[in-house]
């Protein structure tokens, strides 16, 4: 992604830009960055080039985030869209956004050896698919068309399930029967968003069914409440994260909507444009949940270098979960004296 080009000014110069009203200050986010199972998702990888040695294959990006795979990259991991471009016989890695049943059968047809980095939070919703196709509910799916999470559920139950984009799309649904009828959606939606169009849905079919449990993810709710917080009191919001992360393009949406004057989105810190200061005195800082952290912290030196030092962390939630690695992955680890187990998203930095 092309940066912005940045012409460098001190403090003062942006001062006197414009008036600011108040001191200037950073409202930093928490939580922000690194969920459970995105640090799963890269360790696996990470391990997996030490325990296999170069090439790891992994099918898409392992994670929506620019500067995770270009580091794997260099670490000897290889992107590739489809297994069909693996070798056969070599180790492919599946992405923290799961695949359908199609394409973990095409792996096998081709001789490879896999190791499955979906997030856990994302199998329970291909679980959920599976277990209501069997109970012949027709699946609303919401989320959007293409995405990778929504590719591979949608590949459990291809039959019982229909995709639905947001609320303009409630009126194109049609259901065999009204009586079963189930809502199930992609993790990394907006909150407030996906209930809208489960309410536009049940004013359609009151019958419908909500999932057993949140398909939300906990990591991007908590994001997204975060965000909410600093919104109000915030002239400008800066986001870390890369253009193809869907919780990350949310989270800008989020903060305009709940009061941001403005809100823009970067994957590195010199891509913040200087004129986004003029007039600022409240800068809200925040980032996706596949955003190491060193990434934040480079906005912030560099919000530092514009005279914004004062720095408050507003904490909305405490995260404490953990996943352990593939179960492929831990016998490996386990015989080579690796007791890499119960892994979450704590790690501060990819380097």
């Amino acid at each position: 992604m092309p940066t912005v080009p940045r012409r460098r000014r001190s403090p003062e110069d942006v001062a006197a830009a414009a008036p600011v009203a108040g001191p200037r200050r950073v409202l930093l986010a928490a939580p922000r960055g690194y969920c459970a199972g995105v640090d799963r998702a890269v360790i696996a990888v990470e391990k997996a080039l030490e325990a296999y040695g170069p090439p790891v294959y992994v099918r898409k990006q392992i994670v929506h985030n620019l500067h995770v795979v270009q580091t794997l990259e260099e670490k000897g991991a290889i992107f590739v869209e489809e297994t069909e471009e693996v070798p056969e016989g070599a180790l492919v890695v599946f992405s923290a956004h799961g695949v359908s049943p199609a394409v973990v059968q095409s792996a096998e047809d081709r001789g490879l050896r896999t190791i499955d980095a979906t997030c856990p939070l994302v199998t329970k919703v291909h679980r959920e698919a599976v277990r209501f196709a069997r109970d012949d509910f027709d699946i609303l799916l919401i989320g959007h068309e293409g995405h990778e999470e929504v590719e591979g559920t949608y590949g459990e139950a291809p039959e019982h399930m229909q995709i639905v984009n947001g609320p303009e799309d409630v009126e194109k649904v049609s259901v065999r029967d009204p009586e079963k009828v189930i809502w199930l959606s992609q993790t990394t939606l907006s909150v407030d968003e996906t209930m809208l169009t489960v309410n536009k849905l049940r004013e359609r079919f009151p019958s419908l069914q909500d999932p057993p449990s949140d398909d939300i993810c906990y990591a991007t709710s908590n994001r997204q409440t975060a965000v909410k917080k600093i919104a109000p009191q915030a002239d400008l919001v800066i986001v870390v994260g890369s253009s193809n992360s869907s919780n990350s393009v949310r989270l800008v949406e989020v903060a305009l909507e709940y009061g941001a004057k403005a809100a823009y989105r970067v994957d590195f810190a010199n891509q913040v444009d200087e004129s986004w200061f003029e007039g600022v005195a409240t800068v809200g800082v925040t980032s996706g949940a596949s955003v190491p952290e060193n990434l934040v912290q480079d906005v912030m030196r560099l919000l530092a270098e514009y005279g914004y030092g004062d720095v408050e962390e507003v904490v909305t939630a405490q995260e404490d979960i953990m996943f352990s690695l593939p179960k492929e992955l831990r016998a490996t680890l386990k015989a080579m004296g690796d007791d890499s187990r119960g892994l979450g998203g704590r790690r501060s930095n990819v380097s």
